[in-house]
């Protein structure tokens, strides 16, 4: 009997494999420790890169290039972030140390570009932002058995600010100064009259002005859809790399001029039979006068210039007698305004100097007041005299008073609100009828002939319409005279510049 059962228990395979399972189980035991902590792993780094993603976009959406830029974009990424991250095994909040230095140490780093090879140095180059949050520690619940005890992560984010411009007519301005001011400092020229010329001898050189390529289309009947219309068609531009598109041509300056309430001839498929597609400002105030009733620029019917016109002699004085003069409209500054060329310093960039005294004294508006609203632009702010964009808006303010029509001796009127399309788009809206805003480009160092791609631009600037395009004594059909209102920025409406630039932070890694 023993014998039977000693050799039935060598002969017994039951339980063979435990063996095996045995020496297997370490392994697996650290298998199912790999899958567990690698998912707690990938779930508290997703927490982390979700958290600087949130803040680095905080951040880049403060990079305005004004001051304190820095500053406000750190405060965003650390006031932004409210995430928390539950799977880490220290404190469950993410946060983003706050550092307001222009400079590419620390957890909030700056740079000027977007391979992050020029750190940023002030607010101004300050256009990408890097964010890295505090590092969590997480202890491994399964892996300690195979000597693995925790892992330390940390989420890191870089983006940056990427702008269109809308609403506004695709136009280039070469800039005016560009050989002694290539960045085109803009504080230097607020309120300064730059005459522009289009099609000057074919070439764009400083001064000049162009247009700006987007889906609109082709010929001149496209063209004078951009330029006249309230509603712009086509796509947005892109705040750099622009393309120009050669063919702006006097012919379609028509459609500019309504924004003055001036009509004209072809413009039924741009505007409309009526012209209701485009209105004119209900500041239309210009420098011509209306005779007889007709609305377009005429030679003895129409807007034509009166009898007693604003032509100075002196570059720097105000005019000795204003009045002999006709109610004026907004003038050019005064070394432009001596002769078709001008005198000014720098050319086709005035210096702001403009007759405020005859413009008063002619139109009977008493004296010029001394403390102006900025409207919005911070440029313009604590000017005891107005630039002619400030006198725009401070008459449609006051227009009962100071837009009311006028007879005029030699049997014109004078414009005010508009005479043929009341009432008007009331100044300040989104956009101002007499506001565009402009693209400034290096037009010599950009090497701009005809259909030019990738053509970087120097800033964009708000700049109010001053005069229409007219041929007079002293101006050729082909001119357009505008006044710097500063810089281009967000906002709309009475307290704000002019809404026609989008600012949008993206995510770049």
């Amino acid at each position: 009997m023993k014998a039977v059962t000693t050799k039935r228990f060598f002969g017994d395979e039951s339980g063979a494999v435990a063996a095996t399972y045995a020496l297997a189980l370490i392994p697996l035991i650290a298998f199912a420790g790999v899958g567990f902590d690698y998912a707690r792993v990938m779930g508290l780094d997703s927490e982390l890169q979700n958290g600087a993603d949130q803040a680095a976009l905080a951040a880049a959406s403060q990079l305005d290039g004004r001051a304190g830029a820095c500053g406000r974009a750190a405060g965003a990424a650390s006031g932004m972030l409210q995430n928390l991250a539950v799977l880490s095994s220290e404190s469950q909040f993410v946060t983003v140390a706050s550092e307001t230095a222009c400079d590419a140490t620390g957890l909030v780093r700056f740079y000027q570009d977007k391979a992050k090879a020029t750190p940023a140095t002030s607010d101004a180059n300050a256009n990408y932002v890097e964010v890295q949050v505090d590092g969590r520690r997480l202890n491994y619940s399964l892996l300690p058995i195979v000597g693995a005890y925790g892992a330390d992560l940390a989420g890191v984010a870089f983006a940056g600010l990427g702008s269109a411009v809308c609403k506004t007519p695709p136009l280039m301005l070469c800039n005016p100064n560009e050989t002694a001011d290539p960045n085109f400092d803009i504080t230097q020229y607020i309120g300064h009259g730059i005459r522009l010329i289009a099609n000057d001898g074919g070439g764009l050189v400083p001064g000049n002005f162009g247009y700006l390529e987007t889906n609109v289309g082709n010929g001149a009947s496209a063209l004078r859809e951009v330029l006249g219309r309230t509603e712009i068609p086509g796509d947005c531009l892109q705040e750099t790399g622009v393309t120009t598109k050669p063919g702006l041509s006097v012919s379609v300056f028509d459609a500019i001029n309504t924004r003055f309430g001036i009509e004209g001839s072809g413009l039924n498929q741009a505007c409309g039979t009526n012209q209701e597609l485009c209105p004119a400002s209900a500041n239309a105030r210009i420098d011509l006068l209306q005779k007889g009733n007709k609305c377009d620029l005429g030679n003895n019917n129409g807007f034509i210039v009166g009898d007693r016109p604003y032509l100075p002699t002196s570059p720097v004085n105000d005019h000795p007698n204003p009045l002999s003069l006709d109610p004026m409209g907004y003038p050019r500054d005064k070394c432009h305004a001596v002769s078709q060329e001008g005198s000014c310093l720098l050319g086709r960039m005035g210096d702001g100097n403009w007759d405020r005294n005859a413009y008063y004294v002619s139109n009977g508006y008493g004296a010029i007041p001394i403390t102006w609203s900025n409207y919005g632009y911070p440029e313009l702010t604590g000017r005891s005299t107005p630039t002619r964009y400030q006198q725009y808006r401070y008459e449609y303010e006051n227009r009962a008073t100071m837009l009311t029509a006028k007879n005029v001796t030699g049997g014109f009127k004078q414009q005010g609100t508009p005479l043929c399309v009341p009432p008007g788009v009331p100044p300040g809206s989104t956009p101002d009828r007499r506001v565009l805003t402009i693209a400034v480009v290096n037009c010599l160092a950009e090497d701009i002939r005809g259909r030019t791609e990738d053509v970087q631009v120097v800033d964009w600037v708000d700049v109010f319409m001053v005069e229409p395009s007219a041929a007079r004594a002293r101006t050729e059909k082909s001119d357009f005279y505008i006044e710097v209102i500063g810089r281009t920025s967000l906002g709309g409406g009475a307290s704000e510049g002019q809404e026609v630039r989008k600012d949008v932070p993206y995510l770049i890694e």
